[in-house]
């Protein structure tokens, strides 16, 4: 059985370097060094979604008992007047892995990064895009799907406020294939959400040793009568 601080990170330049961290009850955190473990409120209320914290108290609801999670980096080329050769291993993705989107399908999934001081790390392009958000489909998927508008990909402000500006992110929700996590294959019930930051590296460059933790959340998404 794989323990909560269970990671792995390889080193290198030029290509990219998963960290993973399993996470119970929908979740938890994914330290860097040192490996950190936090615990968060079992009952939240934003705006009139229920959030689900799935770890902290086993009163807390989660839409899935066991996922993980699994950061990508890759070298990032930060050149000084002193050392041409300076840089940094940048955060490209996030996955979360083990996401059964049976007993999921039609919840908000929503992704933060967190940093040594407890705030919240910027993942987009204005200082107050705090959160990625996806509607999970109200369907389990029976194909791959990367289409950021299908997937309701958005900005938060650290209180769940939708943000209007520019969708440098993308997504994908993987439903075969392996998983980034442990390697099993991808079903319905246990399926891949990846959120890649920027994928041109152009604006949101985020320093993989300053994310000491990463919480999941699933908000509920109420449709409106007859939708």
């Amino acid at each position: 059985m794989r323990s909560i601080l269970d990671s792995s990170m390889s080193s290198g330049f030029n290509h990219s370097r998963p960290r993973k961290s399993k996470f119970i009850l929908g979740a938890l955190v994914l330290g860097a060094v040192p490996l950190l473990v936090s615990t968060f409120a079992a009952s939240v209320t934003v705006g009139n979604g229920s959030l689900e914290f799935g770890q902290g108290s086993q009163q807390a609801t989660a839409c899935d008992s066991t996922v993980f999670i699994a950061m990508g980096e890759e070298w990032h080329p930060s050149p000084t007047p002193t050392d041409p050769s300076n840089g940094y291993f940048r955060v490209r993705a996030v996955t979360i892995s083990n996401l059964d989107l049976t007993t999921c399908a039609g919840k908000k999934l929503r992704l933060r990064l967190i940093d040594g001081a407890s705030s919240e790390i910027t993942t987009g392009p204005t200082p107050d895009s705090k959160v990625l958000q996806i509607a999970l489909p109200d369907q389990a998927p029976t194909s791959n799907v990367s289409d950021p508008v299908a997937l309701g990909l958005s900005y938060l402000s650290g209180i769940g406020a939708p943000i209007s500006t520019t969708l440098l992110a993308t997504v994908s929700l993987s439903v075969s294939g392996t998983a980034v996590y442990d390697g099993t294959t991808l079903s319905a019930t246990n399926a891949d959400a990846t959120f890649y930051l920027d994928p041109t590296a152009l604006t949101v460059n985020i320093d993989g040793q300053s994310v000491r933790r990463t919480t999941v959340e699933t908000v509920n998404n109420p449709k409106a009568p007859g939708i």
